[in-house]
Protein backbone atom coordinates (compact mmCIF):
# COMPACT_ATOMS: atom_id res chain seq x y z
CA UNK A 1 0.00 0.00 0.00
CA UNK A 2 3.01 2.15 1.04
CA UNK A 3 4.47 1.50 -2.57
CA UNK A 4 1.35 2.02 -4.05
CA UNK A 5 1.24 5.56 -2.68
CA UNK A 6 4.66 6.23 -3.18
CA UNK A 7 4.71 5.66 -6.99
CA UNK A 8 1.67 7.57 -7.37
CA UNK A 9 3.16 10.50 -5.52
CA UNK A 10 6.34 10.51 -7.84
CA UNK A 11 3.77 10.14 -10.98
CA UNK A 12 2.23 12.96 -9.70
CA UNK A 13 5.41 14.85 -9.34
CA UNK A 14 6.88 14.09 -12.92
CA UNK A 15 3.30 14.96 -14.08
CA UNK A 16 1.10 17.61 -11.98
CA UNK A 17 -0.97 19.38 -15.02
CA UNK A 18 -4.08 17.62 -14.69
CA UNK A 19 -5.22 17.76 -18.16
CA UNK A 20 -2.08 15.65 -19.07
CA UNK A 21 -3.81 12.61 -17.05
CA UNK A 22 -7.38 13.84 -18.74
CA UNK A 23 -6.00 12.99 -21.89
CA UNK A 24 -4.78 9.75 -20.99
CA UNK A 25 -8.22 8.95 -19.36
CA UNK A 26 -9.89 10.15 -22.93
CA UNK A 27 -7.62 8.45 -25.10
CA UNK A 28 -8.26 4.88 -22.82
CA UNK A 29 -11.37 5.25 -23.64
CA UNK A 30 -10.91 5.59 -27.07
CA UNK A 31 -8.96 2.73 -27.51
CA UNK A 32 -11.19 0.22 -26.18
CA UNK A 33 -13.74 1.88 -28.43
CA UNK A 34 -11.40 1.27 -31.23
CA UNK A 35 -10.39 -2.27 -29.94
CA UNK A 36 -13.90 -3.27 -30.04
CA UNK A 37 -14.43 -1.90 -33.69
CA UNK A 38 -11.36 -3.26 -35.11
CA UNK A 39 -11.71 -6.62 -33.55
CA UNK A 40 -15.30 -7.29 -35.61
CA UNK A 41 -14.82 -4.96 -38.78
CA UNK A 42 -13.47 -7.52 -40.87
CA UNK A 43 -15.70 -10.29 -39.75
CA UNK A 44 -18.41 -8.24 -39.79
CA UNK A 45 -18.23 -7.38 -43.44
CA UNK A 46 -17.32 -10.66 -44.60
CA UNK A 47 -20.59 -11.48 -42.66
CA UNK A 48 -22.52 -9.14 -45.26
CA UNK A 49 -20.73 -10.70 -48.36
CA UNK A 50 -18.09 -8.34 -49.07
CA UNK A 51 -14.93 -10.07 -50.51
CA UNK A 52 -11.45 -10.00 -49.44
CA UNK A 53 -10.64 -7.06 -52.32
CA UNK A 54 -13.57 -5.04 -51.05
CA UNK A 55 -12.61 -5.78 -47.38
CA UNK A 56 -8.81 -4.39 -48.79
CA UNK A 57 -10.10 -1.44 -50.51
CA UNK A 58 -12.07 -0.47 -47.46
CA UNK A 59 -9.17 -0.39 -44.99
CA UNK A 60 -7.43 2.04 -48.24
CA UNK A 61 -10.51 4.46 -47.31
CA UNK A 62 -9.63 4.95 -44.40
CA UNK A 63 -5.90 4.91 -44.73
CA UNK A 64 -6.37 8.13 -47.22
CA UNK A 65 -8.76 9.92 -44.58
CA UNK A 66 -5.93 9.60 -42.46
CA UNK A 67 -2.96 10.77 -45.45
CA UNK A 68 -5.46 13.64 -46.92
CA UNK A 69 -6.78 15.18 -43.59
CA UNK A 70 -3.08 14.68 -41.02
CA UNK A 71 -2.14 18.27 -42.76
CA UNK A 72 -5.00 20.28 -42.73
CA UNK A 73 -5.37 19.29 -39.04
CA UNK A 74 -2.57 21.44 -37.86
CA UNK A 75 -4.35 24.27 -39.74
CA UNK A 76 -7.65 23.56 -37.96
CA UNK A 77 -6.34 23.58 -34.35
CA UNK A 78 -4.02 27.17 -34.99
CA UNK A 79 -7.68 28.10 -35.94
CA UNK A 80 -9.95 26.21 -33.61
CA UNK A 81 -7.79 24.99 -30.90
CA UNK A 82 -6.73 21.66 -30.14
CA UNK A 83 -9.47 21.04 -27.57
CA UNK A 84 -12.17 21.98 -30.00
CA UNK A 85 -10.48 19.98 -32.61
CA UNK A 86 -10.50 16.85 -30.07
CA UNK A 87 -13.79 17.29 -29.28
CA UNK A 88 -15.08 17.05 -32.54
CA UNK A 89 -12.74 14.76 -34.03
CA UNK A 90 -14.12 12.49 -30.83
CA UNK A 91 -17.73 12.91 -31.85
CA UNK A 92 -17.24 12.13 -35.75
CA UNK A 93 -15.32 8.83 -34.72
CA UNK A 94 -18.29 8.09 -32.68
CA UNK A 95 -20.60 8.69 -35.36
CA UNK A 96 -18.75 6.72 -37.68
CA UNK A 97 -18.25 3.61 -35.57
CA UNK A 98 -22.22 4.08 -34.50
CA UNK A 99 -23.64 4.32 -38.26
CA UNK A 100 -21.35 1.91 -39.83
CA UNK A 101 -23.32 -1.71 -39.14
CA UNK A 102 -26.44 -0.44 -40.72
CA UNK A 103 -25.29 1.35 -43.72
CA UNK A 104 -26.50 -0.38 -47.33
CA UNK A 105 -23.70 -0.39 -49.62
CA UNK A 106 -19.78 -0.70 -50.38
CA UNK A 107 -19.87 3.58 -51.09
CA UNK A 108 -21.81 4.28 -48.07
CA UNK A 109 -19.27 2.26 -46.10
CA UNK A 110 -16.43 3.85 -47.75
CA UNK A 111 -17.38 7.00 -47.41
CA UNK A 112 -17.80 6.77 -43.56
CA UNK A 113 -14.68 4.54 -43.45
CA UNK A 114 -12.53 7.20 -44.98
CA UNK A 115 -14.69 9.79 -41.98
CA UNK A 116 -13.25 7.22 -39.46
CA UNK A 117 -9.74 7.98 -40.79
CA UNK A 118 -9.67 11.77 -40.96
CA UNK A 119 -11.41 11.79 -37.62
CA UNK A 120 -9.00 9.07 -36.06
CA UNK A 121 -5.97 11.59 -37.08
CA UNK A 122 -7.84 14.51 -35.62
CA UNK A 123 -7.64 12.97 -32.66
CA UNK A 124 -4.09 11.77 -32.42
CA UNK A 125 -2.36 15.55 -33.53
CA UNK A 126 -4.69 17.33 -31.31
CA UNK A 127 -3.70 15.00 -27.73
CA UNK A 128 -0.36 14.80 -29.12
CA UNK A 129 -0.41 18.60 -29.78
CA UNK A 130 -1.98 18.81 -26.45
CA UNK A 131 0.68 16.65 -24.66
CA UNK A 132 3.62 18.23 -26.00
CA UNK A 133 2.47 21.68 -24.95
CA UNK A 134 1.71 20.69 -21.50
CA UNK A 135 4.69 18.32 -20.22
CA UNK A 136 8.09 20.21 -19.75
CA UNK A 137 11.35 19.40 -21.88
CA UNK A 138 12.90 16.58 -19.17
CA UNK A 139 9.51 14.68 -19.32
CA UNK A 140 8.19 14.44 -23.15
CA UNK A 141 9.49 10.75 -23.43
CA UNK A 142 7.76 10.01 -19.83
CA UNK A 143 4.12 11.77 -20.90
CA UNK A 144 4.31 10.31 -24.46
CA UNK A 145 5.15 6.82 -23.14
CA UNK A 146 2.10 6.85 -20.78
CA UNK A 147 -0.25 7.64 -23.81
CA UNK A 148 0.97 5.03 -26.16
CA UNK A 149 0.52 2.55 -22.94
CA UNK A 150 -3.34 4.04 -22.37
CA UNK A 151 -4.04 3.59 -25.96
CA UNK A 152 -2.58 0.15 -26.12
CA UNK A 153 -4.47 -0.84 -23.05
CA UNK A 154 -7.84 0.06 -24.52
CA UNK A 155 -6.45 -2.11 -27.83
CA UNK A 156 -5.61 -5.26 -25.73
CA UNK A 157 -9.55 -5.02 -23.52
CA UNK A 158 -11.13 -3.64 -26.47
CA UNK A 159 -11.01 -7.12 -28.39
CA UNK A 160 -12.03 -8.79 -25.19
CA UNK A 161 -15.46 -6.62 -24.60
CA UNK A 162 -16.33 -7.13 -28.16
CA UNK A 163 -16.10 -11.12 -27.83
CA UNK A 164 -18.55 -11.01 -24.55
CA UNK A 165 -20.69 -8.17 -26.56
CA UNK A 166 -21.66 -10.34 -29.44
CA UNK A 167 -21.65 -13.45 -27.08
CA UNK A 168 -24.52 -11.50 -25.05
CA UNK A 169 -26.25 -9.39 -28.16
CA UNK A 170 -25.06 -9.31 -31.29
CA UNK A 171 -22.05 -7.27 -33.69
CA UNK A 172 -24.18 -4.11 -34.72
CA UNK A 173 -24.78 -3.92 -30.32
CA UNK A 174 -20.69 -3.89 -30.06
CA UNK A 175 -20.48 -0.93 -32.64
CA UNK A 176 -23.22 0.55 -30.83
CA UNK A 177 -21.43 0.72 -27.48
CA UNK A 178 -18.10 1.53 -29.12
CA UNK A 179 -19.58 4.23 -30.08
CA UNK A 180 -21.03 5.44 -26.98
CA UNK A 181 -17.90 5.25 -25.50
CA UNK A 182 -16.29 7.49 -27.96
CA UNK A 183 -19.06 9.79 -27.11
CA UNK A 184 -18.76 9.73 -23.53
CA UNK A 185 -14.49 10.38 -24.64
CA UNK A 186 -15.93 13.58 -26.36
CA UNK A 187 -18.21 14.35 -23.23
CA UNK A 188 -15.36 14.20 -21.16
CA UNK A 189 -12.90 16.02 -23.31
CA UNK A 190 -15.70 19.13 -23.04
CA UNK A 191 -16.54 18.99 -20.06
CA UNK A 192 -12.61 18.86 -18.21
CA UNK A 193 -10.15 19.92 -20.44
CA UNK A 194 -8.30 23.36 -20.25
CA UNK A 195 -8.42 26.05 -23.14
CA UNK A 196 -5.01 25.43 -25.06
CA UNK A 197 -1.92 27.06 -22.62
CA UNK A 198 -1.46 31.14 -24.34
CA UNK A 199 2.80 29.65 -25.37
CA UNK A 200 1.32 26.97 -27.88
CA UNK A 201 -0.17 29.70 -29.85
CA UNK A 202 1.79 31.91 -32.26
CA UNK A 203 1.40 35.19 -33.34
CA UNK A 204 -1.40 36.32 -34.99
CA UNK A 205 -3.47 33.34 -33.44
CA UNK A 206 -6.24 34.03 -31.17
CA UNK A 207 -5.20 34.26 -28.03
CA UNK A 208 -1.69 34.04 -28.17
CA UNK A 209 0.09 36.64 -25.74
CA UNK A 210 1.70 39.84 -26.66
CA UNK A 211 5.28 39.61 -28.30
CA UNK A 212 4.92 36.19 -29.49
CA UNK A 213 6.69 35.03 -32.85
CA UNK A 214 5.35 33.86 -35.95
CA UNK A 215 5.32 29.93 -37.09
CA UNK A 216 7.94 28.18 -38.53
CA UNK A 217 7.98 27.34 -41.92
CA UNK A 218 6.43 23.68 -42.96
CA UNK A 219 10.01 23.02 -44.41
CA UNK A 220 11.82 24.45 -41.68
CA UNK A 221 9.74 22.45 -39.34
CA UNK A 222 10.95 18.72 -41.27
CA UNK A 223 13.79 19.26 -41.55
CA UNK A 224 14.13 19.31 -37.92
CA UNK A 225 11.58 16.85 -37.25
CA UNK A 226 13.18 14.24 -40.18
CA UNK A 227 14.47 12.09 -38.13
CA UNK A 228 10.98 11.44 -35.92
CA UNK A 229 9.19 11.43 -39.10
CA UNK A 230 11.42 8.42 -40.53
CA UNK A 231 11.02 6.69 -37.08
CA UNK A 232 7.27 7.09 -37.36
CA UNK A 233 7.12 6.18 -40.74
CA UNK A 234 8.81 3.13 -40.47
CA UNK A 235 6.86 1.93 -37.91
CA UNK A 236 3.58 2.46 -39.98
CA UNK A 237 5.05 0.50 -42.53
CA UNK A 238 6.35 -2.24 -40.29
CA UNK A 239 2.91 -2.35 -38.34
CA UNK A 240 0.47 -2.52 -41.10
CA UNK A 241 3.07 -4.99 -43.27
CA UNK A 242 3.57 -7.23 -40.03
CA UNK A 243 -0.32 -7.81 -39.01
CA UNK A 244 -0.90 -8.97 -42.30
CA UNK A 245 1.72 -11.04 -43.97
CA UNK A 246 3.62 -12.62 -40.08
CA UNK A 247 0.96 -14.76 -39.55
CA UNK A 248 0.70 -16.00 -43.03
CA UNK A 249 4.80 -16.51 -43.41
CA UNK A 250 4.94 -18.02 -39.88
CA UNK A 251 1.93 -21.05 -41.08
CA UNK A 252 3.42 -21.36 -44.32
CA UNK A 253 7.58 -21.41 -43.37
CA UNK A 254 7.69 -22.46 -39.70
CA UNK A 255 4.93 -24.66 -39.24
CA UNK A 256 3.26 -22.33 -37.01
CA UNK A 257 -0.87 -23.21 -36.48
CA UNK A 258 -3.61 -21.16 -36.96
CA UNK A 259 -4.21 -20.83 -33.11
CA UNK A 260 -0.67 -20.00 -32.16
CA UNK A 261 -0.42 -17.02 -34.61
CA UNK A 262 -3.11 -15.49 -32.94
CA UNK A 263 -0.85 -15.40 -29.74
CA UNK A 264 1.85 -13.38 -31.80
CA UNK A 265 0.16 -10.35 -31.57
CA UNK A 266 -0.15 -10.91 -27.65
CA UNK A 267 3.44 -11.17 -27.28
CA UNK A 268 4.28 -7.93 -29.09
CA UNK A 269 1.93 -6.07 -27.27
CA UNK A 270 3.04 -7.38 -24.24
CA UNK A 271 6.52 -5.94 -24.71
CA UNK A 272 5.35 -3.12 -25.65
CA UNK A 273 3.55 -2.62 -22.60
CA UNK A 274 6.37 -3.65 -20.38
CA UNK A 275 9.06 -1.23 -21.28
CA UNK A 276 7.71 1.71 -23.57
CA UNK A 277 7.21 3.87 -20.29
CA UNK A 278 10.82 2.77 -18.98
CA UNK A 279 12.54 3.28 -22.37
CA UNK A 280 10.69 7.05 -22.20
CA UNK A 281 12.59 7.65 -18.63
CA UNK A 282 15.44 6.53 -20.25
CA UNK A 283 14.77 8.75 -23.22
CA UNK A 284 14.42 12.01 -21.03
CA UNK A 285 17.59 11.06 -19.37
CA UNK A 286 19.93 9.87 -22.00
CA UNK A 287 18.77 11.26 -25.04
CA UNK A 288 16.28 10.40 -27.40
CA UNK A 289 17.56 10.11 -30.08
CA UNK A 290 20.37 7.67 -29.18
CA UNK A 291 18.09 5.08 -27.64
CA UNK A 292 15.84 4.72 -30.81
CA UNK A 293 19.24 3.97 -32.45
CA UNK A 294 19.79 1.38 -30.11
CA UNK A 295 15.74 0.22 -30.22
CA UNK A 296 15.89 0.03 -34.00
CA UNK A 297 19.00 -1.72 -33.96
CA UNK A 298 18.07 -4.75 -31.73
CA UNK A 299 14.67 -4.67 -33.81
CA UNK A 300 15.86 -5.20 -36.91
CA UNK A 301 17.88 -8.10 -35.39
CA UNK A 302 14.11 -9.51 -34.01
CA UNK A 303 13.23 -8.97 -37.70
CA UNK A 304 16.15 -10.71 -39.23
CA UNK A 305 15.29 -14.06 -36.36
CA UNK A 306 12.18 -14.98 -38.03
CA UNK A 307 13.91 -16.35 -40.92
CA UNK A 308 16.38 -18.56 -38.80
CA UNK A 309 14.23 -19.45 -35.58
CA UNK A 310 12.27 -22.53 -35.76
CA UNK A 311 10.93 -23.43 -32.25
CA UNK A 312 7.46 -21.19 -31.40
CA UNK A 313 9.05 -20.11 -28.17
CA UNK A 314 11.93 -18.43 -29.26
CA UNK A 315 9.95 -17.12 -31.67
CA UNK A 316 7.50 -15.55 -29.30
CA UNK A 317 10.37 -14.43 -27.46
CA UNK A 318 11.66 -12.42 -30.22
CA UNK A 319 7.77 -10.80 -31.03
CA UNK A 320 7.82 -9.72 -27.35
CA UNK A 321 11.36 -8.29 -28.01
CA UNK A 322 10.37 -6.55 -30.81
CA UNK A 323 7.33 -5.20 -29.12
CA UNK A 324 9.71 -3.58 -26.52
CA UNK A 325 11.76 -2.37 -28.94
CA UNK A 326 10.24 -1.01 -31.97
CA UNK A 327 6.88 0.07 -30.07
CA UNK A 328 8.48 2.00 -27.69
CA UNK A 329 10.18 4.14 -30.77
CA UNK A 330 6.91 5.60 -31.64
CA UNK A 331 6.40 7.69 -28.07
CA UNK A 332 10.21 8.37 -28.12
CA UNK A 333 9.93 9.83 -31.64
CA UNK A 334 7.30 12.17 -30.44
CA UNK A 335 8.82 13.12 -27.95
CA UNK A 336 12.09 14.33 -29.83
CA UNK A 337 9.61 16.12 -32.02
CA UNK A 338 9.03 17.85 -28.70
CA UNK A 339 11.91 18.97 -28.20
CA UNK A 340 13.61 20.25 -31.31
CA UNK A 341 10.69 22.43 -31.94
CA UNK A 342 8.52 25.66 -30.35
CA UNK A 343 5.62 24.98 -28.45
CA UNK A 344 3.73 27.34 -31.09
CA UNK A 345 4.75 24.77 -34.31
CA UNK A 346 3.58 21.84 -32.29
CA UNK A 347 0.04 21.63 -34.09
CA UNK A 348 2.08 21.56 -37.76
CA UNK A 349 5.14 19.38 -36.83
CA UNK A 350 2.12 16.98 -35.69
CA UNK A 351 0.21 16.88 -38.86
CA UNK A 352 3.54 16.46 -40.73
CA UNK A 353 4.33 13.54 -38.23
CA UNK A 354 1.22 11.71 -38.53
CA UNK A 355 1.42 12.40 -42.51
CA UNK A 356 4.60 10.08 -42.32
CA UNK A 357 3.21 7.65 -40.31
CA UNK A 358 -0.04 7.28 -42.35
CA UNK A 359 1.73 6.88 -45.60
CA UNK A 360 3.95 4.14 -43.78
CA UNK A 361 0.55 2.29 -42.94
CA UNK A 362 -0.58 2.86 -46.92
CA UNK A 363 2.39 1.49 -48.35
CA UNK A 364 3.79 -0.84 -46.49
CA UNK A 365 0.66 -3.53 -47.03
CA UNK A 366 0.73 -3.04 -51.09
CA UNK A 367 4.73 -3.23 -50.93
CA UNK A 368 5.29 -6.30 -48.78
CA UNK A 369 2.08 -8.20 -50.73
CA UNK A 370 3.70 -7.46 -53.70
CA UNK A 371 7.46 -8.67 -52.65
CA UNK A 372 5.84 -11.87 -50.67
CA UNK A 373 3.89 -12.95 -53.97
CA UNK A 374 7.09 -12.17 -55.77
CA UNK A 375 9.79 -13.45 -54.16
CA UNK A 376 8.39 -15.48 -50.81
CA UNK A 377 8.01 -14.46 -47.26
CA UNK A 378 12.02 -14.41 -46.42
CA UNK A 379 12.54 -11.47 -48.57
CA UNK A 380 9.41 -9.65 -47.56
CA UNK A 381 11.15 -10.05 -43.63
CA UNK A 382 14.60 -9.26 -45.40
CA UNK A 383 12.80 -5.71 -47.05
CA UNK A 384 11.15 -4.96 -43.52
CA UNK A 385 14.88 -5.39 -41.90
CA UNK A 386 16.75 -3.40 -44.30
CA UNK A 387 13.87 0.00 -43.71
CA UNK A 388 14.75 -0.20 -40.24
CA UNK A 389 18.45 -0.84 -40.87
CA UNK A 390 18.21 2.40 -42.97
CA UNK A 391 16.50 4.41 -39.84
CA UNK A 392 19.36 2.92 -37.42
CA UNK A 393 21.85 4.64 -40.72
CA UNK A 394 19.93 7.83 -40.42
CA UNK A 395 19.92 8.29 -36.96
CA UNK A 396 23.90 8.14 -37.05
CA UNK A 397 24.08 10.90 -40.05
CA UNK A 398 21.49 13.03 -38.32
CA UNK A 399 22.87 12.64 -34.57
CA UNK A 400 22.94 16.33 -34.14
CA UNK A 401 19.38 16.38 -34.60
CA UNK A 402 18.77 15.45 -30.99
CA UNK A 403 19.87 18.39 -28.22
CA UNK A 404 21.26 15.77 -26.32
CA UNK A 405 23.69 14.01 -28.69
CA UNK A 406 24.58 17.71 -29.28
CA UNK A 407 25.47 18.92 -25.43
CA UNK A 408 27.03 15.48 -25.11
CA UNK A 409 29.75 16.18 -27.74
CA UNK A 410 30.08 19.83 -26.10
CA UNK A 411 30.96 17.80 -22.86
CA UNK A 412 33.01 15.51 -24.12
CA UNK A 413 35.11 18.15 -25.90
CA UNK A 414 35.12 20.37 -22.52
CA UNK A 415 36.33 17.32 -21.02
CA UNK A 416 39.35 16.69 -23.33
CA UNK A 417 40.18 20.57 -23.34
Amino acid sequence: MAADRTSRSIMLRRIPDRNIWLIYGAIFLLGLAYGIAISLTAVFLDARGFNKRDIGLLASCFALGIVLLSLPMGALIRRFSAKATLVISLAGYAGAVGVFPFLPGFASIAAVRFLDGACSVGIWVSCETILLARSDKDNKAFVTSLYAVAMALGYVLGPLCAKGIVALASMPSAFVISCVISALSSLLVLARLDRDPPEALAHGEAGAPEGAEPAASSASILWRIKTACFATFAYGYFQASVVLFLPLYLMASKGVTLDQTILIPAFFAVGMLSFTNVFGRIGDRRGHLALMRVLGAIGTLMILGFVYLDQYTAMCVAVFIAGATLASISPLSLALQGVVTAPRDYSRANSIYNVFYAAGMLLGPPASSALYEAAGGVAMLYHLAALWAAFVVFTIVFSGDDPASRRGERGRLELAA
